[in-house]
């Protein structure tokens, strides 16, 4: 079974995280395979939104630790930052479902997002330092900028998860609804965006983001070579075999 199901329908495009079995667990060739298909979809004039969802019980539990393992995860051009890439610059709306965990790249993606539909089961969280890494996704602009410097300190310095409520609160989230209809909701949103003139879309959604896009660009290329760095440090090594093992890590020596 594919670890991704793409559906084309009425002028929308819906990718669904479907690794149940590794809780959506985000891999390389997921990230590839996400990243040809935005770029596909901006350049195809038929679509004109796009819907990202996981399962009603778990968006996704982040990158696949297996992944992480391997050094070159984090290379300039590896797949999860092409996938970075596409994401922040996707020039269509871009719509998400999300239900239960949303981890490390399960919350840092919705960043980039216009409209994200939450179940109350929905949890958001950021750990990467708790992982001996840095944030991603140009989160360490965006989560400051939107939620406060006090609030992203909590999820990116101390790796504390936040609710649907809060998430809702600070604008991550458009609506909070029952997890069995987030993802009706999503493409009912969808199929509305759909059928509005997709040249007054693109430019809407351009000129909504004019101000941030250099920065996240820049952002995107530094977080990314930091990330790449403290991969291979110790902090890291420690965090991924504690986890393996299942076991709290001991950073006292990293």
């Amino acid at each position: 079974m594919s670890d991704l199901l793409m559906d084309r329908s009425g002028g929308v495009l819906t990718i669904t995280l479907n690794r149940l079995e590794k809780k959506n667990a985000f891999t390389r060739a997921m990230y590839a395979s996400i990243a040809d298909a935005l770029a596909q979809a901006d350049g195809d004039p038929a679509l004109h939104a796009l819907v990202i969802q996981g399962h009603e019980t778990i968006f996704s539990a982040g990158n696949d630790i297996g992944d992480f393992l391997d050094r070159s995860a984090a290379a300039q051009e590896s797949p999860a930052l092409r996938f970075l890439r596409a994401i922040s610059t996707f020039s269509k709306p871009l719509v998400a479902a999300v239900c239960g965990p949303a981890v490390g790249i399960g919350t840092t993606l919705l960043f980039h997002c216009d409209l994200v539909y939450a179940g109350d089961n929905a949890a958001f969280s950021m750990p990467f330092v708790n992982l001996g890494l840095c944030p991603e996704a140009a989160s360490s602009h965006l989560a400051p900028q939107l939620m406060g410097h006090g609030r992203a300190a909590e999820a990116l310095l101390l790796g504390e998860p936040f609710l649907a409520e809060t998430a809702l609160e600070i604008g991550l989230v458009s609506r909070i609804v029952p997890p069995s209809e987030a993802a009706a909701l999503a493409q009912r949103q969808a199929l509305k965006l759909a059928a509005k003139p997709l040249g007054a879309l693109i430019e809407t959604k351009r000129l909504m983001k004019k101000s941030q896009a250099a920065v996240v660009a820049e952002r995107l290329l530094e977080e990314g070579a930091s990330f790449a760095r403290l991969l291979t440090e110790p902090a890291a090594r420690e965090a991924f075999t504690a986890f393996l093992h299942k076991r709290k890590p001991d950073f006292s020596k990293a």
